[in-house]
């Protein structure tokens, strides 16, 4: 059920996750949308920025000289990795939300952002309370980093319409699953995510007993539109 939030002054992160060239310019790992993701993430980053907000950027690049392949893990006709090969140019952030002065780039090797060399120390020197989430896929590596970052003791703000997926069934869905599940956190669209910080209250979707959303392949959109 949507409630009334308000976020603590100075006690917010945002983190960016994947947002890459590879998902609008590989066709085998396109996300439906991504052009609006983009824009929505753009417009948290510019606020983020203007309110002093901590911001983390992390991307995935899948260097083997410094993870091994895993067992069973796909990979080219070459040998080289599957996706987020470092030797292309796809795993580039994208220019909409490029990082600025101050800001870090965490390359990871797995799902979660918290897997990026540093990006836990760099976390817990801003000392969120609560920390704002956009980016790709929400199934994959957002989905491992709202765990990890309610695994830490983190608040987390899932924003919906600045996440996204290979279609927006997947994206729907996992949103749901995550909603289900989101403890201490909330679920909130772009602009409701703006007031929040920008120091306003806002109407957030906010789980209060577990897995309430029980959801079908017909009520997905419903559910989902609902959040």
């Amino acid at each position: 059920m949507r409630q009334a939030l308000s976020l603590p002054a100075g006690g917010v992160a945002l983190v960016l996750v994947d947002l890459q060239e590879e998902h609008r310019r590989d066709a085998r790992y396109l996300v439906e949308g991504f052009e609006s993701v983009l824009q929505n993430a753009a417009r948290l980053l510019a606020v983020a920025r203007a309110t002093g907000a901590g911001v983390l950027h992390a991307a995935y690049v899948r260097d083997f000289a410094r993870t091994p392949p895993r067992p069973h893990e796909p990979r080219g006709a070459d040998g080289a990795p599957a996706f987020s090969d470092p030797a292309g140019a796809l795993t580039a952030i994208c220019p909409e939300v490029a990082p600025g002065t101050g800001e870090t780039v965490f390359e990871k090797d797995d799902a979660s952002a918290f897997a990026g060399a540093g990006f836990a120390e760099a976390l817990a020197g801003m000392a969120p309370e609560w920390l704002i989430v956009a980016g790709v896929w929400t199934e994959a590596c957002i989905a491992a980093t709202v765990r990890d970052a309610m695994a830490a003791g983190l608040r987390v703000l899932l924003v919906k319409d600045a996440c996204g997926s290979g279609s927006a069934h997947m994206h729907e869905t996992a949103t749901l699953h995550l909603a289900n599940r989101l403890y201490g956190g909330g679920v909130a669209d772009t602009d409701r995510a703006l007031r929040l910080l920008s120091g306003d209250a806002a109407d957030v979707w906010q789980v209060r007993s577990p897995v309430p959303i029980r959801f079908t392949a017909q009520s997905v959109r419903d559910e989902f539109d609902a959040l």
